[in-house]
């Protein structure tokens, strides 16, 4: 074999000649070298690496068969390998050589291989200059894989240097971008409670808009209530006392007709009444309906156009049957009329069971009560829409009598005493002068014929009654 060979030929170049005396390392080269390098010829194509400017050269094309070609072919054979040429793949990415200093490595190993084969060379023939001029070559080739090497290692070292400054400096701007991250959250944090807290306004103040909505339609509604001006007002009020009157006919009637005493009724309604004539105890079931239908009122006011808009106030309770209206007229109905009086009136209870039940009968009493009750209902809800102001009450025994707000049932002429007061009395014309000047104090009496009805009434009064 070609090593075996060579090992002899060093081994007679020692012996023969101790005066050429080679650098001491060259038998550890050629030892490395025959430990590495072997005679496998390496085949590159430049179709399989584009990037390389030349190939490997095959070495000794020219040159005889010699043995050592001999010994490196059954060399090959030992090892029972074929040599196929492979394509070089050159790696991309972090840490790969680019293609320029791959080509430099291929270049010193194919240089490498042929100093190395021209080595052997030298020993046959014996050639002792050549030998050196070998060695000295495989050693600079040597030198050149090193200083690659070194360069590779320096590049890769400052490559990695570059790298960890960037890493830090990404670092320092990851960290710079988290922060900002951290404040922008913490900005939209508080544009999401400051969003929540714009959305409950404005939900409070649609509901506020919702309810003063609300409150104008109800002012609107009053407002169309108020159009009452005080001459409408009067026109209903004398309505009311109209239908107080005309209801008190029937009532009367049907007292009378049942059975019951009037007089002993008319003293049991006011005790103390004096009448002058007899038909003017009809005052006295007036004021006692009147007095029923206006008990436990107080001046509100309230929409009375649905109740105006029908002639017939059973219409409206037909209508709308469970309105306050209804419930107005079945409430005075059963305190007006007591069920002792229904039944002497109509011999049963039938018509109060129909209005316990919530309905409302079409008789002729009960339509002269719900128009009644109609001109009641419609004073009381106006009253207040004209003056808010407004005031109800009502006048008892020793009370004197004002022309501004009662009524003189008797003849002005032949009742000049209207204004009289109605008490007992030590002195009647001081305690007259008295309460007269109180009265027009109180009552701010300006018309001339209220002060001529109060002077003749003083002038009138004898100091005896």
């Amino acid at each position: 074999m070609s090593t075996e060979r060579f090992d002899i030929y060093l081994e007679m170049e020692c012996s023969n000649t101790k005066s050429l005396k080679p650098n001491s390392n060259i038998s550890e080269i050629v030892t490395k070298l025959t430990k590495v390098c072997t005679l496998k010829s390496i085949g590159v194509f430049s179709s399989e690496l584009p990037n390389l400017q030349h190939l490997h050269k095959p070495v000794c094309n020219n040159a005889p068969m010699s043995e050592n070609s001999t010994g490196a072919g059954e060399e090959t054979r030992n090892h029972g390998q074929k040599i196929h040429p492979h394509p070089i793949e050159v790696l991309k990415g972090e840490g790969s050589c680019s293609s320029l200093e791959i080509m430099k490595i291929f270049d010193t190993v194919s240089a490498l291989k042929l100093a190395y084969l021209q080595l052997q060379q030298a020993h046959i023939p014996y050639d002792t200059q050549k030998i050196i001029a070998g060695f000295e070559q495989v050693e600079v080739e040597f030198e050149k894989l090193s200083r690659l090497k070194l360069e590779y290692k320096e590049k890769k070292y400052k490559k990695e240097q570059f790298n960890a400054a960037l890493l830090g400096l990404l670092q320092s701007e990851l960290e710079a971008k988290e922060k900002l991250l951290k404040k922008l959250k913490s900005l939209n944090s508080v544009k999401d409670s400051k969003i929540l807290r714009l959305q409950q306004e404005l939900h409070d103040l649609e509901m506020g808009n919702k309810n003063l909505f609300e409150k104008i339609k109800r002012v609107g509604k009053k407002r169309k209530a108020s159009s009452f001006s005080v001459a409408k007002f009067k026109n209903v009020f004398e309505a009311a006392s109209k239908s107080i009157h005309d209801f008190s006919k029937p009532f009367i009637g049907l007292m009378k007709a049942s059975g019951w005493d009037l007089d002993a009724a008319a003293k049991w309604f006011d005790n103390g009444a004096v009448y002058s004539k007899r038909c003017d105890k009809k005052y006295a079931f007036e004021s006692y309906i009147a007095h029923r239908m206006f008990h436990g009122i107080s001046l509100t006011s309230y929409d009375v156009s649905d109740i105006m808009k029908f002639d017939d106030p059973i219409d409206a309770l037909m209508e709308n049957p469970d309105s306050d209206f209804s419930k107005f007229c079945r409430t005075k109905y059963l305190l007006v009329v007591h069920p002792t009086m229904e039944e002497s009136f109509f011999g049963n209870l039938d018509q109060r069971t129909f209005i316990l039940n919530g309905k409302h009968p079409r008789t002729k009493f009960y339509q002269l009560f719900a128009e009644m009750a109609k001109w009641i209902w419609v004073l009381i809800g106006s009253s207040v829409s004209i003056d808010p102001q407004a005031i109800m009450f009502s006048v008892t025994r020793e009370n004197m009598f004002c022309s501004l707000y009662m009524e003189c049932v008797e003849d002005e002429r032949g009742f000049p005493e209207g204004y009289a007061v109605v008490k007992s009395s030590l002195d009647p014309r001081r305690d007259f002068k008295e309460s007269m000047v109180k009265m027009i104090k109180e009552n701010n009496i300006r018309a001339s014929k209220d002060l001529k009805n109060l002077l003749a009434c003083y002038l009138l009064l004898d100091s005896r009654e």
